[in-house]
């Protein structure tokens, strides 16, 4: 497997990695997914405190016992959850960015987080005491590196011109190329890595798999249309998956894509795009004339 460099920090992550949301709270399911994973080369497994209460965490965290070593762990913080209550509120402060971690690392097995995530963000946040809290914890050797996990580009321009994030963890795929013209180019040009999920955009570009709705700004005819158009660029040795992964991998700025998986099958066929040639000028450039740019512009 492939590894590019997390930004400007010391992180070397696997050009697919593992994003965790859908393993499920069965543990020997996660443990057989997660060992496959990392038995053919995935280093960055992706999780958050969010995911499943902690139960996500938890399980990643028995399943790296034993390979810590060889990880890129990443996770997240700033969604709070209430004791008691249902739901969670947004909570970016520095006290509990710091508080969260330790319960983090708990869940994990571990004394300390490669990557450390914002998971969101608002202009309306405590900007600079967000960054301090990471800086913190840096400083202290209790993350290696962090980053910010968001699809607001006037978000992600304050932290690019603030703080020393090493990656952005941003929706991209081929259906969803909101970023190609807002906040990709200025990451590029900052060296900070994007670290690409959805790149099957929950399916919608899997293999073996109808569409039962549309996606995004695509209404559903138009998602079966783009389908059927990018099936002329897929072959036995590239399936549609594979191809919408490779899409997302073809932009300078992105060091990683993090599908998901929820069976061994998507895994497999997810990591086998490892195998498959980047794709040609030409053809991202045919990919791009058969999609759309969307619509729809980012949050704020």
């Amino acid at each position: 497997m492939k590894e590019n460099r997390l930004g400007e920090s010391g992180l070397y992550v696997s050009e697919i990695g593992l994003g965790c949301m859908s393993l499920g709270t069965e543990e020997t399911k996660a443990a057989a997914l997660l060992g496959e994973a990392l038995d053919r080369g995935v280093t960055l497994l992706d999780t958050a405190d969010l995911y499943d209460g902690g139960r996500n965490e938890e399980l990643v965290g028995k399943a790296i016992r034993g390979r810590r070593e060889k990880v890129v762990l990443a996770t997240k913080v700033g969604n709070r959850r209430i004791p008691g209550q249902d739901g969670w509120t947004w909570d970016a402060s520095k006290a509990y960015i710091l508080s969260a971690v330790r319960d983090s690392l708990k869940r994990l097995g571990t004394d300390y987080i490669d990557l450390y995530q914002l998971h969101g963000g608002t202009l309306d946040d405590p900007i600079d005491d967000t960054i301090e809290a990471f800086e913190q914890l840096k400083r202290e050797g209790v993350i290696r590196a962090y980053g910010i996990s968001s699809i607001r580009p006037n978000v992600i321009r304050e932290y690019v011109a603030r703080s020393g994030i090493a990656s952005v963890m941003n929706q991209y795929s081929i259906v969803d190329r909101r970023a190609e013209e807002t906040v990709l180019p200025l990451l590029a040009e900052k060296g900070i890595s994007v670290i690409a999920r959805g790149p099957v955009a929950s399916g919608a570009l899997a293999d073996g798999r109808e569409p039962s709705k549309g996606v995004l700004d695509y209404e559903l005819d138009e998602l079966v249309a783009l389908r059927g158009e990018l099936g002329r660029l897929t072959s036995p040795a590239r399936s549609l998956s594979q191809l919408a992964i490779r899409y997302s991998l073809g932009q300078p700025a992105v060091a990683a894509a993090i599908p998901g998986a929820s069976s061994r099958e998507q895994l497999l066929q997810n990591l086998a795009a490892a195998k498959v040639p980047p794709l040609s000028d030409a053809e991202l450039e045919a990919i791009r004339g058969a999609s759309k740019a969307n619509r729809y512009a980012l949050h704020r």
